[in-house]
């Protein structure tokens, strides 16, 4: 019998070396049983070539497949270009024959225009709000929460008396304090407009939740100037944490500001020569260094920027010390969801220019987000660190179909070009909401349509009927947006069965506290959030859990009936590769895809009843537990089993289990198969840690050659050969 398909997307850095590894593995074990597994590019660099007319546009297709009942994609982490990631993959294929134009950073001319639209359909969050169709379940399976508690790894303590806090704007000019939301009582076009001038018209649906607000970068840059001071005073790390990838619009502004403040006194000083040299304070100090390179004035700029450092700064955290990179070196180094975890992972603390953890203060301007992390350091401050030996869980449901919330405004998020007021009108001449802005103001506009938020909720009480613990709707009546949410949640939930559940709404500060006293007890909760706070969430949770969110089930149910599964979080991706490049070490761990696989295969089997695949996602995930139980996930250090082993381990678990099974027909294949596996363990081991120690060429970083990597992947000939005889 034909099953439907598989699509493992290819994407970029850590989880893609890993593929050219795994996947010949899945397809020769998967194929058994008639499911096949296709690949689909939707790498950065794949959509840089399909922007450009030189490659099929795979996003595009995908974006098709998930409004297919049958839809079924196993999702990798991928880049979310910065504008410097995305030149730096422009000048990679440039320099690999591809005839593509440089990225215009101030296109001046309608050419250069058309070129910069093109190439902004690849920066930032480009593929999730394409491919999430549906709403998020992440939850730790249990096999790896009951692993993480038997082999704790280690949470750095607090001190007594830590100084380590997060700074706020505490709802004084942020997008949290000057937000307006309404919810459509009809269909029609919505005009967003500044002083009567159109910026952008959507077509608003029935129900849906419009938020207008806005940033305003007065208070934005006094409150910067704030923090600097404080942390002076405090003697503290200075660090600023935002998502410049994914608010691929006002994060990097926000970044630029804080740098513009922080320098003040050499941004005054070389205006006019940073004016002739085109910097961009929003690409960071990186980008700077590039471009005074070879100006007469290449030295004395940089001296005056370490003046600053030098006089009465506070000191700056570090993303690498070694290189001397700041948390200014580029906006999208310090990405917060994976950034703050670090922190309290630390004890409060990290890294100054000497490579010494300190304590740190995190900033944060918009309170909307400020708040959470906020109270996970209050919390560790004042009760010490968490112990994950016995802590609870916290999976999530998160809002996220159809480009709901803040991660879907980028093309309503609008640098204010004057002063004056901005109005959101409907078709029928009614005014929506209206604010007064200065120029230099960030403001967006964010949508939460009302089909998603119902199955949000539905999915929230399905998850809350299994697992029979707390659910909290993590919404502030406060805040203009939530106030809109909580009335849909109060309507939608009568309508499911409720009976003996615990489902409560609550504040974030309050829900926080409240799921963090329940963590400390050992006991488990589920947070039902927005876009956002998913993804804050099931970072900062899983690593204080199991050390990273890439080992965390995260499983979108389509609203068209399919299956998207996701893989884990690619923040430690970049820092993989570059080990990878000098010493053909990979530390990625795979278990991310080893466990959305399994749900992959599990989806089929509840549509498609078929003994092999039943045969074949038991063997699986019995393989996955031996992966655990033996400990098999990739070592750190080269000379030691990497990526590369942990595969050979997957597919000796899977392939003994397989053996064992009550399917004759799949027994009598991998017996022999898991024979050769197990009576080749040391050749094999031998052969993949040959390798170590010495650089990798891949042919590239952003697009590698494929008969390179993979050959820096699969360096073992006996294991290749039993796989490839399958």
């Amino acid at each position: 019998m034909s099953l439907p398909k598989i699509i493992w997307t290819k994407i970029d850095e850590a989880p893609a070396l890993a593929t050219y590894s795994l996947l010949p593995i899945v397809n020769a074990f998967t194929k058994s049983a008639g499911v096949t597994v296709e690949t689909s590019d939707i790498s950065l660099a794949g959509r840089v070539l399909a922007a450009m007319g030189l490659a099929e546009d795979n996003l595009a297709e995908l974006g098709k497949v998930v409004h297919q009942p049958d839809g079924n994609i196993i999702k990798l982490p991928n880049i979310s270009a910065s504008i410097g990631q995305l030149k730096e993959c422009i000048s990679e294929l440039q320099s690999q024959g591809y005839d593509i134009p440089d990225f215009p950073e101030n296109p001046s001319t309608p050419e250069e225009e058309a070129i910069r639209a093109k190439y902004n359909t690849c920066l930032g969050s480009a593929v999730n709000p394409v491919l999430r169709e549906g709403n998020s379940d992440r939850r730790a399976a249990k096999a790896v929460k009951k692993f993480a508690q038997n082999h704790p790894h280690r949470l750095k303590p607090f001190a007594q008396n830590s100084k380590a806090y997060v700074a706020h704007m505490n709802g004084d000019g942020d997008f949290y304090s000057n937000e307006k939301s309404v919810t459509m009582e009809k269909a029609q076009k919505v005009t967003i407009a500044l002083n009567g001038n159109e910026l952008k018209t959507i077509d608003a649906l029935d129900g849906e939740i419009l938020d207008g607000t806005f940033m305003s970068v007065k208070k934005l840059r006094a409150f910067i100037q704030k923090t600097i001071d404080d942390a002076k005073a405090n003697d503290v790390l200075w660090s600023i944490h935002l998502k410049a990838t994914m608010m691929k619009v006002s994060d990097p502004i926000m970044f630029g500001h804080a740098l513009e403040v922080f320098f003040a006194p050499v941004f005054e000083k070389y205006a006019d020569t940073f004016k002739e040299l085109g910097v961009n304070a929003r690409l960071g100090i990186s980008d700077i260094n590039k471009k005074i390179v070879g100006h007469e004035k290449e030295a004395e700029i940089k001296s005056a920027f370490q003046a600053v450092v030098d006089a009465d700064s506070p000191e700056i955290a570090m993303v690498n010390s070694d290189r001397g990179e700041t948390n200014f070196n580029a906006s999208n180094d310090v990405i917060i969801d994976a950034s703050m975890p670090v922190v309290v992972r630390e004890g409060g603390k990290q890294w100054n220019r000497n490579g010494d953890a300190k304590e740190c203060v995190a900033v944060i301007p918009d309170a909307s987000y400020g708040l959470f992390y906020e109270e996970m350091v209050k919390d560790c401050v004042a009760n010490g660190q968490f112990d994950v030996a016995t802590m609870g869980s916290v999976a999530n449901v998160g809002l996220m179909a159809q480009k709901a919330e803040e991660y879907g405004s980028h093309p309503t998020t609008f640098e204010m070009a004057e002063d004056g007021k901005v109005t959101v009108t409907a078709e029928d001449g009614t005014e929506l909401m209206s604010f007064d802005v200065e120029k230099g103001d960030i403001w967006r506009m964010s949508r939460a349509k009302d089909i998603p938020i119902k199955d949000w909720v539905r999915l929230a009480v399905e998850r809350a009927s299994i697992e029979k613990v707390p659910t909290i709707f993590w919404l502030d009546s406060n805040r203009a947006h939530d106030a809109e949410m909580i009335k849909k949640v109060e309507k939608y939930l009568p309508e499911f069965d409720t009976e003996g559940l615990d489902i409560q709404i609550m504040d974030v500060a309050s829900a926080t506290r409240f799921t963090n006293a329940r963590v400390r007890e050992g006991k488990n909760s589920i947070a039902v959030t927005g876009n956002v706070l998913r993804d804050y969430l099931t970072d900062m949770y899983p690593i204080l859990e199991l050390g990273t969110s890439a080992k965390m089930l995260s499983i979108v149910p389509l609203l068209a009936g399919g299956g998207l599964y996701e893989t884990g979080a690619g923040g430690s991706a970049p820092k993989h590769v570059d080990q990878f490049l000098k010493e053909s070490h990979l530390r990625w761990d795979s278990l991310g895809e080893f466990l959305a696989l399994a749900e992959s295969l599990r989806f089929i089997g509840r549509k498609h009843s078929d003994e092999k695949l039943q045969a074949l996602t038991e063997a699986l995930d019995k393989a996955n537990e031996g992966y655990l139980d033996n400990n098999k996930a990739p070592s750190r250090k080269a000379g030691e089993p990497d990526n590369k082993a942990s595969h050979y381990y997957l597919a000796l678990y899977w392939a003994e289990a397989l053996a064992n099974s009550n399917n004759s027909e799949l027994a009598e294949k991998f017996a022999p198969v898991a024979e050769a596996l197990k009576e080749n363990e040391a050749k094999i081991i031998e052969e993949l840690l040959a390798v170590e120690g010495k650089p990798a060429d891949i042919g590239g970083y952003y697009k590698p050659n494929d008969e390179l990597a993979e050959k820096a992947m699969r360096p073992s000939a006996t294991l290749n050969g039993i796989i490839d005889a399958i």
